[in-house]
C-alpha cells in the first residue's frame, strides 16, 4: 500500500483507494460495541414522532416539518439540499443543537495535503461556537440509485481530518495547546439511512497526508448501522417505516455520548 499514489485532491474526490494509500482502515461493528452499551437508550422524543408516519395526522409543527422534510429526502435525485434539510432539522429535534451549538451547511475546510492547499466541503456539521469547535460531520452518500462505487466513506474521512486541523487552528488564539488525537463523530446519509462513524484522527496521521507520505501506523475507522428488522432495505425504506425509526432514533440517542453531548 506504500507504493499507491497520492495526489493532492480535495475531499469530494476521495475514494477508497485513498484511505488505503494514507492507512486507513474501515470496520463495522455491532451497534453495542460500537457505542459501548449494553443496550440502545430510548429516543428522547415524543411519542408522536415515533408512532406516526404521515405529517397531515401529527399535532406538533416542528414534528410535521420534520417528517415533510424525510419524506422530500427519500425521494431520487431531488438534489442533496432535501437531506440537508432533513439532516438539521432531525439534529434540532433531538437535542444536538442547543444555545451555542448550531448545525451549519456547506462549510468549506482548507485540507492540507501533498504539500498543497485543497478544499473539504461538509453537507452539515454541528458546530460549538463557544470553542468554535467542530464536534459532528455528515456526509451524504449522492449515489442512492446508481451503481458506482460508494465513495462518502472515504470523502467523510477527508472532512474529518480538515475539521481536526480547523480545530487545532481555532485553539490557537485562545492559548490552547493543540490537540495530539481526536475522535471525530461522523454519519453517512443515504437518503434518511445513517450510518454511525469513529474517526481517530492524529496529529501524524495529519502530517503524512499533509506531505502526501504513508504512514507506518494503521488508523482503524470504526462504523455501525442502527439494527432495523429489513437491512436490506435499509437505503430505500430510510426511517419512512415506523419499525425502522425506532432503532434509527436509539442509535441517534447513543451518539451523543460520542459527539460529547450526552
Amino acid at each position: 500500500m506504500a507504493n499507491l499514489s497520492r495526489s493532492a485532491k480535495s475531499g469530494s474526490d476521495w475514494t477508497l483507494n485513498d484511505l488505503d494509500s494514507y492507512h486507513i482502515s474501515l470496520n463495522q461493528l455491532d451497534p453495542l460495541t460500537f457505542f459501548g452499551v449494553q443496550e440502545l437508550p430510548e429516543a428522547s422524543v415524543d411519542q408522536e414522532l415515533l408512532n406516526n408516519d404521515d405529517a397531515t395526522t401529527l399535532q406538533n409543527d416542528e414534528h410535521a416539518q420534520l417528517l415533510t422534510y424525510l419524506d422530500l429526502a427519500m425521494i431520487p435525485d431531488i438534489g442533496e439540499t432535501a437531506v440537508d434539510d432533513f439532516a438539521v432539522k432531525l439534529f434540532n429535534i433531538l437535542g444536538y443543537t442547543r444555545r451555542h451549538r448550531v448545525a451549519r451547511t456547506r462549510v468549506d475546510l482548507p485540507l492540507f495535503i501533498c504539500g498543497e492547499t485543497r478544499h473539504a466541503k461538509t453537507d452539515v456539521c454541528i458546530v460549538d461556537r463557544s470553542q468554535n469547535d467542530i464536534l459532528l460531520l455528515v456526509q451524504e452518500e449522492k449515489r442512492l440509485m446508481k451503481l458506482e462505487p460508494f465513495r462518502a466513506q472515504a470523502q467523510l474521512v477527508a472532512e474529518t481530518v480538515a475539521a481536526f486541523n480547523e480545530n487545532n487552528a481555532q485553539r490557537q488564539p485562545a492559548e490552547l495547546p493543540p490537540l495530539d488525537e481526536k475522535v471525530m463523530p461522523g454519519i453517512v446519509m443515504v437518503g434518511t439511512s445513517p450510518t454511525f462513524f469513529k474517526i481517530p484522527v492524529t496529529e501524524t496521521l495529519s502530517t503524512h497526508i499533509r506531505y502526501g507520505t504513508y504512514p507506518s501506523e494503521e488508523t482503524h475507522v470504526t462504523f455501525c448501522y442502527p439494527p432495523i428488522p429489513r437491512p436490506s432495505h435499509r437505503r430505500s425504506e430510510g426511517m419512512k417505516p415506523l419499525d425502522n425509526r425506532g432503532g434509527i432514533l436509539k442509535c441517534y440517542e447513543a451518539f451523543k455520548a460520542v459527539v460529547g453531548i450526552a
